[in-house]
């Protein structure tokens, strides 16, 4: 068990997490294209801990002795584990590197999978964050979604984690077929009535790849357009403004002194160890930056934990250049901005200042005193394009 403590404090550096990737769901959700397997057989959960260790010392053998400033396990449904596999995930990150109490550990749960001893359980291995993939506050658009819980799952199973852990997120989907701005108002006051202090809000897109990219495409069912989902946008932002839950980032919001530590560790570009079976990571080590995947079948990446002590399939050394743009598309999507200095440290440049003066006067981004740059709310709207231009 890790101890739980205080909550480390953010010194704003971006800090060192470590990602774990539970890839197993009890079903594929229509929209997901994460890395997600279903298998129908009991996972042989001892021999994928043991690869989990293996590959640890890999990673840490390229990252060298580091300062754990966060853990997330995602997924897939890591709220499938059992407590003791948990429990020796995490004694094993604790074994690799330095793991001060009280720092931010998240899981993601999904409320079909939801059950109070699993959670004391989880509790009790060192969680101190759950993250819920809740998705619609009801029934009708939960099976449109393809999820396995009702309504009623999911309110129990935000009870149950307000009550065990001391800090609560649940994930919201909206654009949703036939969803109007008083419906989605609804349903968002809705959801921050739960006291939860954190919320993660994405608007519904097809992916391809998805079993909702063959069905939008055949016409089987339609989704807002762009004007209304901005309109569905602008809505997020100010009822969760007027409920003291900000947005933060693009799609997350949060009561003030409760973001989550690991993404910001993302958005600010700082270094992750991606453990797991198609796990992405970013590690530095002897003045190179590098990206690390690992084989996306669970199956596969256990075969070469054994055979090669890792998973990774990709090992790339970023060039200078291919980090900047990294920083750059990260650091823009925060409500505090990009760090210049450390933008200007790392690309050895400056931005092009007639490109930034453009979208300056367009209204699409703005100066933060002469440190931070970042886009506004009508810049968020389109971040994919400011980041182009600005990366030309």
């Amino acid at each position: 068990m890790i101890s739980d403590g205080p909550l480390l404090a953010d010194s704003g550096e971006p800090g060192f997490g470590v990602y774990v990737h539970w890839p197993f769901c009890a079903a594929k959700c229509p929209y997901c294209d994460f890395n997600s397997h279903v298998r129908h057989q009991a996972i042989d959960q001892d021999a994928f801990v043991a690869a989990f260790l293996r590959e640890m010392t890999a990673m840490r053998a390229i990252s060298g002795s580091r300062t754990v400033t966060s853990i997330f396990m995602g997924g897939g449904t890591p709220s499938l584990m059992k407590p003791e596999t948990v429990d020796a995930i995490l004694n094993g990150i604790a074994r690799h590197w330095h793991v001060p109490d009280g720092i931010e550990i998240t899981m993601e749960a999904n409320p079909s999978s939801v059950e109070a001893e699993r959670f004391h359980g989880y509790r009790a291995a060192g969680v101190n964050r759950v993250s819920l993939g809740v998705q619609a506050l009801n029934d009708r658009d939960l099976k449109f979604l393809g999820r396995l819980h009702d309504v009623a799952d999911a309110l129990k199973a935000v009870r149950l984690a307000r009550d065990i852990f001391p800090r609560m997120s649940f994930d919201l989907i909206y654009a949703r077929p036939g969803q109007t701005g008083a419906d989605w108002t609804r349903e968002l006051k809705e959801a921050i009535s739960y006291a939860v202090d954190h919320l993660s809000l994405y608007q519904l897109t097809i992916e391809e790849g998805t079993a909702f990219f063959g069905l939008h495409k055949a016409g089987k069912f339609v989704i807002p357009d762009q004007d209304q989902a901005a309109e569905l946008y602008e809505i997020t932002q100010a009822v969760t403004s007027d409920a003291g839950m900000p947005a933060y980032e693009v799609s997350n919001h949060a009561q003030p002194g409760r973001e989550s530590r690991h993404n910001l560790t993302y958005w600010r570009y700082g270094d992750y160890a991606g453990l797991g079976p198609g796990a992405h990571g970013r590690l530095s080590a002897n003045g190179t930056k590098y990206a690390t995947a690992t084989h996306k079948t669970p199956e596969e990446w256990l075969k070469l934990v054994g055979e090669q002590g890792h998973g990774m399939v990709d090992q790339d050394a970023l060039e200078t250049e291919e980090q900047a743009d990294e920083m750059l598309l990260m650091g823009l999507r925060l409500r505090e901005g990009l760090d210049l200095v450390r933008w200007s440290a790392l690309s050895g440049r400056q931005l092009d200042i007639d490109r930034e003066n453009f979208l300056i006067d367009h209204g699409f981004i703005e100066r933060l005193g002469n440190a931070r740059l970042r886009c506004t709310p009508q810049g968020m709207l389109i971040l994919d394009a400011v980041v182009a231009d600005l990366a030309a």
